[in-house]
């Protein structure tokens, strides 16, 4: 076919494009002073002008790097990657010459250009045939166009549309759009200069992945899967050439409008594959069997965006990737450091996410925490954190991921309850007691034990009594309740952690600097969700500053990666479209607290998932060593339960997005729905942990911490 005759005549058409640009460098001066002709009376403009015009044009265009799709991946239990969505602003995949089908390149040489191999850019013949059209409808530089001097205008308005600044893109668009004299001098003198600079297969490979082929369907690859659900290789005849058919008016012969069909079968039949047969490239047999041929397109959309995870419950994390690529600035622009390329750059972004874990973390919220309720705005999120690495292995909430403003639902949404606000995320939310951790990490550093006896029961506390070296100590009183009223004496710090005794905690925090547990939570990387710096309150003992899960989560991995703390990190790879690797960020780890000192708070911790505690309810029991910590706020509005094996570390939060109602005195699906929490997350770390079993906790007792 067309490609092989391409290949087997490239000596000859080298000797013809060298004549050709002799031709052309004779001839320009006359072809200009034809074209010019009709507007000569009219602009009072000299011929010559014209030629000096096109004189002085630059001569080299290089191409820039096209916009490209960029894929964000999972990973499935083998280790696969999982595609999770494509974001993009042009729909373009650039294939190499070899992946494109002859019938392509035969079509469209035939149809646009049938001397393209042959000419030196400009086709003088079509030039000055054009030229005297033009003199006689009065018109200026119409028609003539190569297919060199049609890639050389795609480059100039992919060039236009990258401009970031709104008027100077808008102006460039309609320099390299508009209909003059000048446009197509510049398009000629660019033409000649490409075609000095690279072989006639990379020109015509340049211009089928530039194309346009309607809506924001770009280049033959992107165009063949779309359009036919194959690649642009496998196209047939037929389907080659009505692709081919639409790039002089992609919106207009576009298939995926069933009113351009027939319209585009008739440029089809008529122009192309007529064309085709006229220059030999087909047989007789071959035109009719695609004239007889039906355009039945077999529109195969790609994905478009973060919501297209949403068939796996991950636009939250997708989403949250965008968040940390643009934040990070991990994909900046080589000439501006605060442009981010994710849209335009084709990389493939691997990411931390496990989707059988996913899988297993959506199927639980969903079995318990409705997307929507009568009974209050709910809002729930899991995010699960791999200790020692910070990787995030799985992250879902009760709404369906939705960015689109015009589409409102108390079903979903684009706030991702489990990140920092800054990170798409909301204002957080109260910690409850989850946060008690902190004091407990303060006062085993401090030197004090598991076993120490404090008085358990709530009181009016004097807040002078409570040091704190960073906001200094406050004055009146402050009278903080247990849950249900008990009153339980004094208690030792292990009972008062498993049974989450108010009283105690601050009985304990009044021996230790509120300024040093604030610290010691830093230090396990917790922050306010919104930004703000965490306060040391004398309430913040129970957790009041508002955090996001994640940054729970993590909290708590640092405590079963023996006192390790790892940022948490959603990206393991990227790769650009040249193969190359690209740096993404990496988990910062730094020591919270000693080993020793996290062997103990994790013993703690474990009474409270046992018979008793208050997070017994949360206990998969299946054999797996669990520690964990419950948080209820004021008014039941948020609940809890952030708990961890060795090999995974789960924050569930099931709470009021908005309002105050009290989870306790509210049922949900018959459930109470302080207890949500518990099942949520029992149901997910029973699944996690038959295929990501945890290994025995460290031994407290071998700790040197006086216990």
């Amino acid at each position: 076919m067309g490609e092989q005759n391409h290949n087997s005549n490239q000596p000859r058409r080298r000797v013809a494009a060298a004549a050709g640009f002799v031709a052309l460098s004779v001839t320009a001066g006359v072809l200009i002073s034809a074209m010019l002709a009709p507007v000569v009376a009219v602009a009072g403009v000299a011929t010559g002008s014209g030629v000096h015009l096109f004189e002085t044009l630059p001569e080299a265009l290089t191409p820039d790097a096209l916009a490209q799709t960029s894929d964000i991946y999972a990973k499935n239990r083998a280790g696969e990657p999982v595609l999770l969505a494509s974001v993009y602003e042009q729909n373009r995949k650039n294939v190499a010459w070899e992946a494109i089908s002859p019938y392509v390149k035969d079509a469209l040489t035939s149809t646009e250009d049938p001397r393209f191999y042959t000419h030196g850019g400009v086709d003088i013949p079509s030039a000055l045939r054009a030229a005297i059209g033009n003199a006689s409808s009065g018109t200026v530089a119409s028609g003539a166009s190569t297919i060199t001097m049609q890639y050389v205008k795609n480059v100039l308005v992919q060039r236009a549309e990258a401009i970031r600044d709104k008027d100077e893109r808008k102006a460039a668009y309609k320099e390299a759009t508009k209909t003059s004299m000048d446009r197509k001098l510049r398009e000629m003198r660019l033409a000649i200069g490409l075609e000095k600079a690279l072989p006639k297969d990379q020109i015509m490979l340049g211009y089928l992945n530039i194309a346009h082929f309607g809506g924001s369907v770009y280049g033959i690859e992107a165009a063949a899967e779309y359009y036919f659900g194959v690649t642009a290789a496998d196209l047939t005849l037929a389907q080659a050439a009505s692709l081919v058919a639409t790039v002089n008016a992609p919106n207009d012969f576009r298939i995926d409008d069933p009113d351009n069909i027939g319209d585009n079968k008739f440029r089809r039949d008529n122009d192309v594959l007529a064309s085709m047969l006229e220059a030999k490239k087909i047989t007789q047999a071959q035109h009719d069997e695609a004239v007889a041929t039906p355009i039945e397109p077999n529109i195969t959309p790609p994905s478009t965006g973060c919501v297209t995870a949403n068939t796996i419950g991950a636009g939250f994390f997708c989403d949250y990737v965008q968040w940390v690529i643009e934040n990070e600035k991990v994909l900046p622009d080589p000439t501006d450091s605060d442009y981010s390329t994710l849209t335009r750059g084709g990389y493939d972004i691997y990411t931390t996410l496990d989707v059988d874990l996913q899988a297993s973390a959506v199927a639980a919220v969903d079995a318990y925490v409705p997307h929507a309720t009568d009974v209050l705005d709910l809002g729930s999120s899991l995010v699960t954190v791999e200790p020692g690495t910070g990787r995030i292995l799985a992250m879902a909430q009760n709404k369906a991921f939705n960015a689109d403003p015009d589409e409102t639902s108390p079903e979903n949404t684009a706030v991702n309850y489990s990140t920092d606000s800054g990170y798409g995320g909301s204002n957080g939310f109260q910690a409850g007691s989850t946060y008690k951790v902190f004091t407990l990490a303060e006062w085993l550093k401090n030197g004090h034990s598991l076993n120490d006896v404090v008085n358990g029961d709530p009181r009016a506390l004097n807040l002078s009594s409570f040091k704190d070296s960073c906001q200094g100590s406050g004055t009146g009183t402050y009278s903080p309740k247990n849950d249900s009223g008990s009153r339980p004496g004094n208690v030792s710090v292990r009972a008062a952690t498993a049974g989450s005794v108010n009283g105690a905690y601050f009985s304990m925090a009044q021996k230790l600097d509120q300024c040093e547990i604030r610290k010691t939570a830093e230090a396990f990387g917790v922050k306010r969700a919104d930004g703000k710096p965490l306060t040391s309150y004398v309430s913040d003992v129970l957790g009041t500053n508002e955090v996001s899960p994640l940054r729970m989560a993590a909290a708590f991995a640092g405590i079963a990666n023996e006192g390790v703390y790892c940022a948490p990190i959603a990206i393991d790879r990227i790769v650009g479209p040249d193969g190359a690797e690209v740096p993404v960020p990496e988990s910062a780890c730094t020591e919270a607290v000693t080993p020793e000192i996290a062997a103990s708070m994790a013993s703690a911790l474990q009474g409270v998932t046992r018979g008793g505690g208050t997070g017994s309810a949360s206990n998969p029991n299946d054999g797996i060593p669990v520690f964990g910590k419950t948080g209820t706020t004021d008014s039941e509005k948020d609940t809890w339960f952030v708990g961890s094996t060795t090999r995974l570390t789960t924050a569930v939060w099931v709470g009021n997005v908005t309002g105050d109602v009290s989870l306790r005195r509210s049922k949900i699906g018959g459930i109470q729905a302080d207890q949500l929490r518990h099942r949520v997350w029992k149901q997910y770390m029973t699944a996690a942990n038959a295929v990501l079993p945890g290994g025995a906790l460290p031994d407290a007792s071998a700790r040197p911490v006086r216990d």
